[in-house]
């Protein structure tokens, strides 16, 4: 199965599934094929994702951006003091999340984890 994202200003507003039979052609899948099929059916402007992360960078979900310059979904932003990972297009804290103990939860005030 194919999943495909609706974007309306740059955002997910929601995420279909779209059979591999509809996008495939001569034993090739075709993306554009579905997103023109997601067009067609629903309206809309629509841009595959993968659950694979093979694709776009990670998988669409309702409010995510699509950042059309680095082709990628990008969660929303969870705490003001995390930054985008360039590579991954991944907020990461400004201090990694320690290895042992926890579990771990995110205080923005401190901006340091704190053991839940």
């Amino acid at each position: 199965m194919a999943h495909y994202a609706e974007i309306v200003d740059g955002l997910v507003v929601r995420v279909t599934v779209v059979n591999n039979s509809v996008i495939t052609v001569d034993s090739v899948e075709d993306g554009a094929i579905g997103a023109a099929f997601c067009h067609n059916l629903l309206g809309g402007e629509w841009v595959q994702t993968s659950y694979n992360g093979n694709m776009r960078f990670n998988y669409a979900g309702v409010g995510f951006t699509f950042d059309t310059v680095r082709d990628a979904f990008i969660a929303p932003k969870p705490f003001a003091s995390w930054v985008l990972d360039e590579a991954t297009c991944k907020w990461i804290a400004p201090v990694p999340m320690p290895s042992a103990g926890g579990p771990w939860a995110w205080d923005e005030d401190t901006e340091s984890w704190v053991a839940v």
